[in-house]
């Protein structure tokens, strides 16, 4: 049964995906990977170490599983329904060693309407896969089941999962998802860009501010108040939180109870990261040319901006490697870590959880297909299984990173090579060795409000509304959303 703030939740959900479809507008809403994470195929037996540990659990019966796994029927067929060998191995290892399991799948991205309905009716996922940014909302609303229990008795090992990763899911010390896939950020920089503005990648530094505005405007192009190459791309709304972290604050409290936005280096933060497109035109007509203009319109084909010409840098999700790789193998692009104003390396991290409803009706099952298909050797297995594929049809292989530590050290170890990976394995490495100093926001109780919330102040400050002011009024609002999911 509906709490009531789960009512309200619900009723908000709906109003999202109402006008998401009315105004076809994802501004500030993350790409979805051409690539996602990437999955990993079984080791050299085909099964995972560490085989079965439900112990005296009885594994059967039905399972559900919210998620895009591409697996109807079972076993999983790649390539239908947009299945890929990431997902269809793991799963098919876990139906291999429990046959006695109906499995059933979704096929759908987390969707909050739709899971709130289902949560209702009592009738949810068994599991369901979910953003690590918001899986906070729906622990303070009862809807999801610390994991405790499940990795106790199922033995998984937490140590295994990346620190950032395991943060974002731990709320007042208990751990409510389990790590999936896990993305983080790094500088792309067009060699050829950088040339022609009489530069070298190393100029490209956002440890220094000033110096970073002063390349931004050389690598620009315009024809009068038309922009006609983008010199860097701050990444404005969704990149906020790694501009703040970059001049030393945090836009949400280490216990995800208290917005920050009204934090003068967050204000700061933002005003920079703004300027850095207003130097270079209207923003209106920034983000004009950066989703519709030559380059941006195939952004994920072989005509994008780096082969186009029409941008000099940007800090991007690893993902994007493997466009690129298959897409322009070619071309000549320098890879720098993101720097706070220190010179440290840091890093925004996201990715998904796999977590198990409170009302979900086969636990036992959910919490050994977790563990399963998030063990070391499941992961390389898939992996193997696409390193192979792409091999074959002579594409580039780049990885697939997942929020285990053990089975990235063994892709890319041992799957990931100078080969495989083209002129973008610096990258790759780069990508591994930011991903340690990696951070993730903390999982609050308002977090689907709280994004809403700060990326709608970043677009009216784009559209010349004070900063101060703007992120000031915003703070009050979100803490307000915050204090109220926490009831």
């Amino acid at each position: 049964m509906l709490t009531k703030r789960t009512s309200a939740a619900l009723g908000f959900a709906l109003v999202l995906a109402v006008g998401a479809c009315s105004s076809g507008d994802n501004t500030g809403a993350s790409p979805v990977p051409a690539e996602p994470g990437t999955s990993a195929a079984p080791g050299a037996s085909g099964a995972p170490s560490g085989g079965a540990s439900a112990g005296a659990a009885d594994i059967s019966g039905t399972l559900t599983v919210g998620a895009k796994y591409g697996c109807k029927p079972i076993p999983c067929t790649p390539g239908e329904g947009g299945a890929d060998e990431i997902g269809t191995t793991r799963v098919d290892i876990f139906a291999k060693q429990y046959p006695d399991v109906a499995l059933e799948f979704t096929e759908k991205d987390f969707d909050p309407a739709t899971f709130l309905t289902s949560v209702a009716a009592g009738n949810p996922p068994d599991v369901v896969r979910i953003g690590r940014d918001i899986l906070g909302t729906y622990v303070a609303e009862g809807a999801l089941d610390p994991l405790e229990d499940c990795i106790s008795r199922f033995g998984i090992d937490m140590a295994q999962f990346r620190e950032p990763a395991v943060a974002s899911v731990t709320i007042d010390g208990q751990i409510y998802g389990i790590p999936e896939f896990y993305d983080s950020r790094i500088l792309l920089i067009n060699d050829s860009v950088v040339e022609d503005s009489g530069l070298t990648p190393a100029d490209v530094d956002t440890a220094d501010w000033n110096k970073l505005k002063t390349v931004s405007k050389k690598m620009s192009k315009s024809e009068g108040d038309k922009v006609t190459r983008i010199g860097f791309d701050p990444k404005l709304p969704e990149f906020l939180p790694l501009w703040a972290k970059a001049n030393g604050a945090s836009i949400i409290s280490d216990d995800g109870k208290t917005s920050q936005l009204n934090d003068p280096k967050v204000v700061e933060a933002l005003e920079y990261a703004v300027s850095l497109i207003t130097d270079q035109g209207k923003p209106a007509q920034f983000d004009d040319f950066k989703k519709n203009g030559k380059g941006g319109k195939d952004f994920f084909g072989p005509t994008n901006q780096f082969a186009e010409d029409t941008l000099g840098a940007m800090p991007m999700e690893q993902w994007y490697l493997n466009v690129l790789a298959n897409n322009t193998p070619d071309e000549k692009i320098s890879f720098a870590p993101f720097k706070d104003r220190q010179g440290n390396e840091i890093s925004l991290s996201g990715g998904s959880a796999l977590a198990i409803p409170a009302s979900a009706k086969n636990k036992d099952a959910a919490c050994e297909f977790i563990r399963t298909i998030t063990l070391p050797d499941s992961w390389y297995a898939a992996a193997k299984v696409r390193a192979d594929k792409r091999a074959a049809d002579g594409e580039a292989f780049t990885g697939v990173y997942s929020g285990n530590k053990v089975a990235d050290e063994r892709i890319f170890g041992d799957l990931v090579t100078p080969e495989s990976a083209g002129a973008y394995y610096d990258g790759v490495q780069l990508v591994l060795q930011t991903s340690d100093v990696a951070f993730s926001l903390p999982p609050s109780a308002g977090a689907e409000e709280f994004s809403r919330i700060w990326q709608a102040a970043v677009q009216k400050v784009l559209s010349g509304a004070d900063a101060a002011q703007t992120l000031e009024q915003a703070n009050q609002e979100a803490q307000n959303a915050i204090d109220q999911a926490q009831q």
